[in-house]
């Protein structure tokens, strides 16, 4: 009989659910259904329709893997304001509840998808080594041991909250100041305000150098190649990958970031960019289901 597990990849625009069959070695999900989170409505209709989704993809799966947006902590997940009901939501429990004795493995979207980095790709044999995402937001994942590190509260790689600044915002005043600097959805906002007209983080990318944008740009792209020049000072990695939406600006990314790497870190690591970008979450959810499932008789 074939064993097929479950993958869902909650995000704050979309959901995804993926399925792969027990033994499955390349990454790619079998089957895949999408959804809108209609986030504006609530956590409760987002988690009803996901795991109504899930029953009519896999009715018994032998394991399942979930990626979530946030962090999770004391069987909650929290800095997870975007979704109305989220932060705060036990997730965990509603897992347990809906999948009764099969295992659930969670964790958040960006430590996912370094699972399936270190699993399938740019990070395969790495004993040590940094995941920076660049898109909608900005996190990282730090790798030590071949296993991600969680930190002490499950928040280690939230670099959004990084001050660049003495005199920057902080946590405690509700702000996310790199993540707010150098995101994709930052990008967007400034250029726009820039511009005067709405534009996207790909097509600010699209015209650089452009003198209208490149300014902006540059800055932007100091200010990450620094942070992970900084990351990797500490954490001192063999590699160092970026993935997120941005990477379709890869070309202009990674020489910059490769450049400040090679000036700034006495041990300068191997970067590249990810072997997934557009499912990374899913695909590392996916990891995560089929290594329970083969702990399973």
């Amino acid at each position: 009989m074939t064993r097929r597990v479950l993958a869902i990849d909650f995000g704050g625009t979309k959901v995804a659910l993926g399925t792969a069959t027990v033994g499955a070695t390349d990454g790619r999900p079998h089957a895949t259904v999408r959804l809108d989170t209609r986030g504006a409505e609530g956590a409760a209709q987002v988690v009803e329709r996901t795991l109504a989704a899930a029953r009519d993809l896999v009715a018994e799966p032998a394991a399942v893997g979930v990626a979530t947006f946030g962090v999770l902590r004391d069987g909650v997940v929290r800095l997870a304001p975007n979704v109305p009901g989220w932060d705060g939501l036990p997730l965990p429990r509603l897992l347990r509840a809906a999948f009764g004795d099969t295992p659930v493995a969670i964790d958040n979207d960006v430590n996912a998808g370094a699972v399936a980095e270190l699993r399938w790709g740019a990070l395969r044999g790495a004993d040590t080594g940094l995941y920076v995402n660049v898109g909608t937001g900005l996190s990282a994942a730090l790798v030590a041991g071949g296993r991600i590190l969680p930190g002490a509260n499950g928040a280690a790689g939230e670099i959004g909250y990084l001050r660049d600044t003495a005199d920057a915002p902080a946590f405690a005043d509700d702000r996310a100041p790199l993540e707010e600097a150098i995101s994709g959805s930052a990008l967007a906002r400034r250029g726009s305000a820039l511009l005067g007209r709405p534009v996207t983080a790909a097509e600010l990318f699209e015209s650089y150098p452009d003198p209208s944008v490149a300014g902006l740009l540059d800055e932007a792209l100091d200010t990450l190649s620094r942070t992970v020049a900084n990351l990797s000072i500490v954490l001192d990695p063999q590699r160092v990958v970026i993935g997120g939406g941005l990477m379709g600006a890869a070309h202009h990314i990674l020489p910059r970031v490769a450049a400040v790497l090679d000036r700034s870190v006495p041990f300068p690591p191997r970067l590249a960019a990810a072997s997934f970008v557009d499912d990374a979450p899913l695909i590392g959810a996916l990891s995560m289901a089929l290594t329970l499932a083969a702990a399973r008789p």
